[in-house]
């Protein structure tokens, strides 16, 4: 019997958020009506109050009251090592500022001790994030300054920086 997913709908300024659980950490979270295949939710389906979906909750309040969190819910990243690697280092990008997908890729080349990473290939598993704004996809920007790419819509990208009132790419190369 496959398992229980658990949801609740945030309503966003920026309109309707899925969140999606295992019942005991976070494993989704999309902008309903997402062009984005990277959260299915074939699994059974439920409503149903639980720790892990109050915590994001309070952290969307939080976050879209122009305010930095401040914690992580409990999460799960579910993907190849690659894109693990990829996500834990969205979360090291600071409220408020931005990076490359270049810099992104350089960053991947180093930890793995290899010359080179494309920046193509990060941008996929950036693609990939199924825990949108939580795990900061949208401050991922082309090295030209573009705001290129976003699940969840470019006005949305643009509308999440300017909350942040997003300063550059300041994360380390």
């Amino acid at each position: 019997m496959p398992a229980m997913e658990y949801t609740r709908y945030y309503s966003s300024p920026l309109g309707d958020i899925l969140i999606v659980s295992d019942g005991e950490v976070l494993t989704g979270l999309r902008f309903e009506g997402q062009k984005d295949s990277a959260l299915p939710l074939s699994r059974g389906r439920a409503e149903k109050s639980l720790p892990v979906l109050e915590q994001t909750q309070k952290w969307l309040d939080t976050y879209f009251s122009g305010q930095e969190p401040g914690f992580t819910p409990p999460l799960r990243m579910a993907g190849t090592d690659f894109q693990a690697a990829v996500w834990k280092l969205l979360l090291q990008i600071p409220y408020g500022e931005t990076t490359t997908y270049g810099k992104l890729a350089r960053r991947i080349a180093a930890q793995r001790g290899i010359p080179r990473m494309s920046a193509q290939a990060v941008g996929g598993a950036v693609g990939r994030n199924r825990i949108s704004i939580i795990i900061p996809c949208h401050r991922v920007i082309g090295s030209d300054g573009s705001l290129t790419g976003y699940g969840g819509g470019i006005e949305r990208k643009v509308k999440l920086l300017a909350l942040e009132k997003a300063a550059g790419a300041a994360m380390p190369g």
